[in-house]
């Protein structure tokens, strides 16, 4: 499968194929308690600590996947806010998704968990109420997809064949090769959504008629960014909330980086510099920084 058979591509600037996602950046009311939830239940290792901020990624690899910043006065409220829906963990394999799954339910932990076609799922919240979804992909020639739409669902997941496919090895923290996956987003409105990510930033469109979502991506993934309307009426969250302060687009060199800017400023909407890129707010205050990939980046 290639990724010119499925998707509809922005007429303008396109994201490189080589596009990931580096970290994303949260912000909790408590960063001891955050903290330790994301290492005891999750199996994050802090990689780096200062001041008001702890940097996590898995074990035997130094790439930052979270950071959570102290700073939030209140938790997320039970019907949210624009915003964060929740950002996903993926794992290398479903062995290890399995036994993740072995190890909450040992611990007691809620989890729901879901099979998108595309992936297997387990989805929980942190102390703070934020969103997180833990995943495994199918292989990539399982995926399907009609008139260029990807196939996704979500359906009962298989917990007793994920569970199997751990082979009653023990959860150890998260493994080398654990990414950001992709972050799915509360928007106000679908079309603006795909303004936005689409015509301006360059993401594919792979997923339109999921309802009330859109579904983006760069390369032939399934998607880098969810968007859905299921709180469209609630307001955006504010800079005290439990929150996503903003998540990293990485992209493989300079030239992107400034073709991607140029594409957003065409709207009129303004961009700011950040070390080795520069960041823009989605029409609902959510921030998305757009970096260059550097082979010394932690």
């Amino acid at each position: 499968m290639t990724p010119l058979q499925y998707g509809l591509q922005p007429v303008g600037f396109r994201l490189p194929d080589a596009t990931r996602l580096g970290r994303a950046r949260i912000q909790v009311t408590d960063l001891a308690r955050s903290t330790a939830f994301y290492t005891d239940v999750l199996g994050f290792r802090v990689i780096a600590q200062r001041d008001g901020v702890a940097e996590l990624g898995a074990h035997c690899d130094d790439r930052v996947i979270l950071e959570l910043h102290a700073g939030a006065a209140r938790p997320v409220p039970r019907r949210g806010r624009q915003g964060l829906f929740h950002f996903a963990i993926l794992l290398p394999d479903r062995a290890s998704l399995g036994r993740l799954l072995v190890h909450l339910a040992g611990l007691g932990v809620h989890a729901g968990a879901s099979d998108h076609l595309v992936s297997e799922a387990i989805y929980l919240s942190d102390p703070d109420g934020l969103g997180i979804e833990v995943y495994a992909d199918r292989p990539r020639n399982a995926w399907r997809h009609v008139d260029r739409e990807l196939t996704m669902s979500t359906e009962p997941m298989d917990a007793r064949a994920v569970a199997e496919a751990a082979g009653g090895a023990p959860w150890t923290g998260m493994p080398a090769g654990t990414v950001l996956g992709h972050v799915h987003l509360h928007v106000g409105a679908l079309d603006e959504a795909r303004a936005f990510y689409h015509d301006a930033l360059g993401f594919d469109l792979v997923v339109w008629s999921y309802p009330g979502a859109l579904f983006f991506s760069a390369g032939g993934y399934h998607h880098h960014l969810g968007t859905n309307t299921w709180a469209a009426s609630q307001p955006s969250a504010a800079a005290d909330d439990a929150r996503l302060i903003d998540w990293e687009i990485v992209l493989p060199d300079d030239a992107a980086v400034r073709a991607a800017r140029a594409s957003v400023a065409k709207t009129g909407r303004a961009t700011e510099d950040v070390p080795g890129g520069w960041t823009a707010s989605d029409p609902w205050g959510t921030k998305v920084r757009v970096i260059q990939e550097l082979d010394d980046r932690s």
